[in-house]
């Protein structure tokens, strides 16, 4: 009997790796290829500027309206984002470029999460600020693109830390690319 126990764990070892081995197992059809030469590394060139949007107004400047010394890019992608630092301590600075987008979809939004609204004209276009309810240490700025679309900034300064006013630091970037953008 000690025998057959002493071997009990040994079978139950083989069962569970044969368990596994065919549970993983799976064939991929197909052609296997060297590395790059995929046909989609190929058609990379018709997408090669699809993040220039983050780099509608200098990472200097943007440091600089919001009052910061240094700053960080962060994630690029439909939504571009940047650590600031200054005396005011770590800003946080986002920006949105929604190509197909509009004004009345992002204020109804920002409406559904009773922020603050304010109407103001950017450059001539409509555009609107909001705020938070109970937040003065953030707004963002929405406004009509110079082509289609909208494109937004957030910044959000550390809370209760002295820094510039943030709607018109988002006021002021938003000038900026739409300035920048003609």
């Amino acid at each position: 009997m000690t025998t057959r126990l002493r071997r009990l764990p040994l079978a139950l070892a083989a069962v569970a790796v044969a368990t596994m081995a065919a549970g993983c197992g799976s064939t991929i059809q197909g052609t296997a290829l060297p590395e790059g030469s995929s046909t989609a590394i190929k058609d990379y060139g018709k997408y090669k500027d699809v993040l220039q949007e983050c780099d509608a107004v200098a990472d200097d400047l943007i440091a600089k309206t919001v009052g910061g010394d240094s700053i960080e890019r962060g994630f690029f992608g439909a939504i571009c984002r940047w650590d600031v630092a200054g005396p005011a301590g770590n800003t946080k600075v986002t920006f949105n470029w929604f190509e197909s987008g509009s004004l009345q979809v992002e204020r109804a939004a920002t409406e559904k999460l009773q922020y603050a609204i304010k109407d103001i004209a950017i450059q001539g276009r409509k555009a609107f600020q909001s705020q938070p309810p109970n937040d003065p240490d953030s707004c963002g700025v929405t406004a009509g693109s110079p082509s289609s679309g909208i494109i937004g900034w957030w910044v959000q300064y550390r809370p209760g830390a002295a820094h510039p006013d943030p709607c018109q630091a988002a006021v002021k970037l938003a000038e900026l690319t739409l300035n920048l953008s003609r």
